[in-house]
């Protein structure tokens, strides 16, 4: 261990890829917002090849540089960075992140004051739009029983307008991976990130797990960072499409409880059938045609995941976990229900 780095508590790492530019936009102000006597900002290259490592070394030689042989993809990246720490907490902070002042202290307090919580967020707001909630996150992350994600000010595509109106700090499925201050102890008991997915859903899937354990996760509303979001794959990409299907459904299998999987698995077809046809009809091929190739990829590793569901099921000590929502978000959307507060009155 470095003697300078005994007394760090907490280390703040951001995972980059050919992001250069946004590491000279947005590295200074976490640098001036997070970096102290007991938390660092480590920057983990991940086999980039623009100039970001000499753009370190000639800008910030004071940062810490972790560099990977090779991109590894936003989960088996954070995992082997994380390797080489030894702070008790960690924040995975996405490249194209706006920090404000305070962020970093308001997470960690609450972290040391609930010993019963693995991970917390900010909220995350839009750095393009900055009244707005941000699509990746927004101000805490949920789940319902079929696997489709929302957030408290994002249901499917419809982002609300932050009006102070999701301020509570309350328990939540999943943090985002845009923003995630994880227990480095939780995050290796846990397994870490499923490196297999290589990107998307994999913060949810480490969150399931946590949660599952019977560790919480809480969204803390009063730290507030901004996000561009979808600076690697945009929303509407292909690629991203099939990533989000495929990791989403091989999280269900890790997950769901034997009682119901056979039922999610046979609803959530149903869905994702319609949402191909959809895509058809709209002409969008393309990400109709990621659809087909995740199902396709996700029965081809169904088989090598089921000794990961087994031991998941194993450990888990909550069959039923509140912060999952029991009924669908897409029929409650489509009947009406486009805010999380029209949904969750109470």
């Amino acid at each position: 261990m470095n003697s300078k780095n005994q007394n760090i508590k907490t280390s703040v790492v951001i995972l980059n890829w050919n992001g250069k530019k946004l590491l000279e936009q947005f590295l200074p102000a976490v640098i001036e917002h997070t970096q102290s006597e007991v938390s660092r900002v480590i920057v983990a290259d991940n086999g980039s090849t623009d100039d970001s490592v000499g753009f370190m070394n000639e800008n910030f030689p004071d940062i810490q540089l972790i560099i990977l042989d090779k991109n590894y993809g936003f989960a088996d990246g954070y995992n082997k960075a994380l390797q080489q720490l030894d702070s008790e907490y960690v924040v995975l902070l996405n490249s194209d992140v706006e920090t404000t002042y305070g962020w970093l202290e308001t997470l960690i307090t609450y972290m040391d004051n609930h010993p019963e919580v693995a991970a917390v967020q900010p909220k995350i707001l839009s750095y393009k739009e900055k009244h707005m909630f941000e699509y990746a996150g927004a101000s805490g992350g949920f789940i319902d029983r079929f696997g489709y994600p929302f957030c408290r000010g994002r249901i499917l595509e419809l982002v609300e307008e932050d009006r102070g109106q999701y301020d509570e700090e309350i328990p939540i499925f999943w943090a985002t991976g845009a923003c995630l201050c994880v227990r480095v102890k939780d995050f290796i008991e846990t397994g870490g990130l499923d490196g297999r997915f290589f990107a998307h859903m994999e913060e949810i899937d480490l969150c399931w797990r946590l949660n599952a354990r019977g560790r919480k996760i809480m969204c803390i509303p009063s730290s507030v960072v901004y996000h561009v979001g979808g600076a690697s794959l945009s929303k509407d990409n292909p690629k991203k499409m099939y990533l989000n299907f495929r990791n989403n459904l091989l999280m269900l299998f890790k997950n769901v409880p034997d009682g119901s999987l056979i039922v999610t698995f046979l609803i959530r077809f149903i869905f994702d059938f319609l949402a191909y046809i959809h895509l058809i009809l709209k002409g969008e091929f393309k990400s109709a045609h990621a659809i087909i190739d995740a199902y396709g990829d996700f029965f081809k590793l169904r088989k090598s995941y089921k000794l990961i569901r087994k031991e998941n099921l194993k450990k888990t000590t909550l069959k039923s976990i509140p912060s999952q929502y029991k009924k669908s978000i897409l029929l409650k959307f489509y009947t009406g229900k486009k805010t999380f507060n029209s949904i969750f009155r109470n």
